[in-house]
């Protein structure tokens, strides 16, 4: 499945402009944009830098307007909007197709007899957006004038012209940019064309996207100058745009690298013989892995949970682990990522999200931490590394004592039944974590079903690891054996399902149809008979599965939503209402697995994510669809666990489970 569009898309404005394109450089930083080149998003840019990896991420370079110069005729390559009906689409004439070439993103212009091709991606580790241009074919050479337009500002916001005071200077190969009088400089360099300053603010940049989803829509950028290049057939020339002034610029090796970094991944993940689209996953999964420098691991490693707008999450991370980095046999980032967030535990739990500014860890999670030791129990599963069990099960220990007695936001063993609850007023703690200001939309307070599948599953690993260690594990086994007995609370037999949750400030148990209910049947231990586990797999088949994941909630419950847009207040309200999670369908899948043992039908099950890739942003898988069809993408463009759950469903296909 090799990811190429024509004409067919490449021509038509609003088909390329609804499908994007990621880069990304390994510590945060990224590149985005779409087909068409028009910037939709406030996130779209050639080096949106992590400026504090792997956050403070700040828009700097947006974009070269290029133009090209043959037989006498200029052609615009570029594309831009000014406003919903006003449209500068020119660049569209010569686009002939798209494609991408492994992560390379590659554009090819034809005009005349002549084809240009240009090709971006980023170095690793570095805050380095790579622009190349090769003339394949021409009977003349061609001039290339390329503007570069640039910004300064954080992702999430827009900028007005004037707010940034630029300075622009030349320097060898190059621009150098200096946005503000106490703000670090940073470049637009060329290994070959000649630039020149020429400073102009661009106003009202329109951004349909943002303007769907009910934000300004409106963005200022600049020009900082131009660069000229006159190319013959089979020459090249290479732009950077890069926080650091580079010494010299070779993009030949630059783009061999980041093919060389392709090819590594494929063949380290041992899915060199797995369907295409299985493929791309792999390198998709690598856009997620992020450096995160503490103290005393200067090598340390996160999950950025998904792009354009988040950072590392810890329930996002473990959750993703192991599609991410078993699946593919990075099994070195996977011990690295777990070793990271064992020096955030904290009052026995993991931090829930690392703020994008930097700022200290929030906890408000009570998943977070207990899909900590199914992402320990799958690790060493995959690898046999007792050595990380026994350097984490302190950890793992004093989570458990926390839990047990108590610790934020009433999160607690009941002592009556063993099961754990959690939840206070005006707080969001399972993974259906929306909160619009003070209005909890699914609050979930009491003991909610996935959360107590989690913790059963959580005490028996912990039974493992002990006797594995030559611990005590009966502590372990005895609690595990209460929380059985007690989960037979959440069995609603009126529905053939689990409750959502029981215990709740109400007294009456949420009966509500939700995919939580899946991870009762889905993780490592069951606390389920092996019938109620099929009746689980057969009632979310038949109400909540669509092509792309599990349904949030049932189309006949009174509070489902199908569509996914409008204002934050809108888009939030319905979050977890009826949208469709595209990470579901790893725990549908082993679920499914658990009770039918049917490899080919999971493959049939994950056979449409195939199609998403070339929808949304191409080459990866979104956060959320609608949950109406046809499933339209929504959410962030590039969602961790999504691509994660289906690898790991993929590697489940192949192998089954015991």
């Amino acid at each position: 499945m090799a990811i190429r569009f024509g004409r067919e898309i490449c021509g038509i404005y609003a088909l390329a402009t609804r499908r994007e394109w990621l880069v990304t450089n390994g510590i945060g930083g990224y590149a985005a944009g779409t087909i068409s080149g028009t910037l939709t998003r406030r996130y779209h840019g050639v080096l949106m830098a992590a400026l504090q990896p792997p956050v403070a991420r700040t828009l700097l370079v947006s974009k070269l307007d290029d133009t090209v110069r043959y037989r006498g005729q200029d052609v615009p390559l570029f594309t831009n909007a000014w406003g919903a009906d006003e449209v500068e689409a020119d660049g569209l004439v010569s686009l002939e197709s798209f494609r991408l070439e492994g992560s390379v993103p590659t554009w090819s212009y034809a005009f005349g007899d002549a084809l240009l091709e240009k090709r971006i991606w980023m170095e690793q580790g570095e805050n380095t957006t790579y622009i190349r241009y090769t003339l394949v074919r021409a009977t003349s050479s061609v001039v290339i004038s390329a503007r570069a337009v640039v910004s300064f500002r954080d992702s999430h916001g827009n900028l007005t012209a004037g707010e940034a005071d630029f300075t622009v200077e030349r320097v060898s190969r190059g621009l150098k940019i200096t946005p503000t009088p106490d703000a670090a400089p940073y470049y637009v360099l060329s290994d070959r064309a000649d630039a020149t300053p020429d400073f102009t603010w661009l106003r009202n940049f329109y951004m349909g996207v943002e303007a769907y989803r009910g934000l300004p829509p409106l963005d200022d950028h600049a020009y900082a100058g131009i660069f000229l290049i006159a190319l013959s057939v089979g020459e090249s020339v290479t732009f950077a745009a890069t926080t650091r002034l580079m010494e010299s610029i070779d993009g030949h090796s630059a783009l061999a690298a980041r093919r060389a970094i392709d090819a590594h991944l494929i063949a380290q993940s041992g899915l060199g013989d797995a369907p295409e689209w299985i493929r791309q996953l792999v390198l998709a999964a690598d856009q997620f892995i992020v450096k995160r420098t503490i103290d005393g691991e200067p090598n340390g490693k996160t999950v950025i949970a998904g792009y354009h707008w988040f950072a590392d999450w810890g329930r996002d991370t473990m959750i993703a682990l192991p599609g991410l980095t078993l699946s593919t046999r990075r099994y070195g980032d996977a011990k690295l990522i777990l070793k990271t967030f064992a020096r955030f535990v904290d009052q026995g739990m993991l931090p829930n999200n690392f703020p994008d500014a930097g700022e200290a860890p929030g906890y408000n999670t009570v998943d977070a931490t207990l899909w900590y030791f199914e992402a320990i129990r799958a690790y060493t599963e995959a690898t046999g590394d007792m050595a990380l069990v026994r350097e984490l099960f302190p950890v793992l220990e004093a989570i458990i004592v926390w839990h047990e007695r108590g610790t934020r936001y009433g999160i607690k063993v009941d002592a009556a039944d063993g099961l754990l609850m959690s939840g206070e007023a005006g707080v969001q703690l399972t993974w259906m974590d929306v909160k619009i200001g003070d209005w909890v939309v699914t609050p979930r307070t009491g003991k909610a079903v996935e959360i107590n599948a989690l913790w059963y599953n959580a005490l028996r690993i912990m039974a493992d690891f002990a006797r594995d260690l030559g611990a005590d594990a009966m502590p372990y086994t005895a609690a595990a054996a209460r929380v059985q007995v007690s989960f037979a609370r959440f069995w609603n037999a009126e529905t053939g399902t689990l409750y959502d949750v029981i215990d709740t400030p109400a007294g009456t148990p949420d009966a509500s149809l939700r995919p939580n209910a899946i991870f009762a049947a889905a993780l490592a231990y069951s606390p389920l008979t092996d019938e109620q586990a099929r009746s689980v797999v057969d009632e979310c088949a038949a109400v909540l599965l669509t092509s792309y994941g599990l349904r949030s909630l049932t189309p006949d419950h009174g509070d489902y939503r199908g569509r996914y847009g409008g204002d934050r207040v809108q888009r939030d309200s319905v979050y977890h209402q009826g949208t469709v999670w595209g990470w579901l369908i790893g725990a549908f899948a082993a679920a499914h697995l658990r009770v039918y043992h049917d490899k080919a039908a999971v493959r049939e099950l994950l056979e449409p994510f195939a199609d998403q890739l070339v929808d949304g942003c191409v080459g990866t898988l979104a956060e959320i669809f609608d949950g109406d069809p046809p499933y339209h993408p929504r959410g962030a463009v590039a969602q961790a666990w999504s691509v994660s759950e289906v690898l790991r469903a993929w590697r489940l296909s192949e192998y089954g489970r015991d």
